[in-house]
């Protein structure tokens, strides 16, 4: 089983003065500490929201110049048996790198596997075209027929 992984991390940044600014930073920041070994870690804005309002918030906290930055890193885990394995490996990965950054796991979405439905339209096919003649008559001969 594949699995999307979704890690939420906050990431510090030192003197800024605008939201954006602190976003650019934080991306930019966390792009040179993942690459290259998780090059493959997609990097985007979290989305943060008021626990009481519901209200949409900017992704970054900021005070006396400095901020807290909200990113979502999302990579694929391939080959593991649940989704609580796939988060293990996907923190354990990313925590290696950001060393000091709080993560949390915000989703886990199983991913539909392309080997196995390959395998499965295959087959469909092969049954298809098997009851399509009519007869059970093989096609070629048996080895042993030619050898004889």
């Amino acid at each position: 089983m594949n699995c999307s992984v979704v890690v939420e991390a906050a990431v510090p940044v030192y003197d800024v003065e605008t939201s954006d600014e602190a976003v650019r930073i934080a991306i930019s920041k966390t792009g040179e500490l993942l690459n290259p070994d998780l090059n493959y870690v997609e990097i985007n804005m979290g989305e943060r929201s008021c626990p009481h309002c519901g209200e949409e918030l900017d992704p970054a906290f900021i005070a006396a110049d400095e901020s807290l930055v909200a990113l979502e890193l999302e990579m694929t885990v391939f080959n593991v048996e649940r989704e609580e394995h796939a988060s293990r490996i996907a923190r354990k990965e990313i925590g290696q790198r950001l060393e000091n950054i709080p993560l949390s796991i915000l989703d886990v979405t199983v991913l539909e596997d392309d080997d196995e439905d390959d395998e499965d339209e295959e087959e469909e096919v092969e049954e298809a075209e098997t009851a399509s003649d009519g007869t059970d008559d093989e096609v070629l001969p048996e080895f042993e027929d030619l050898i004889e």
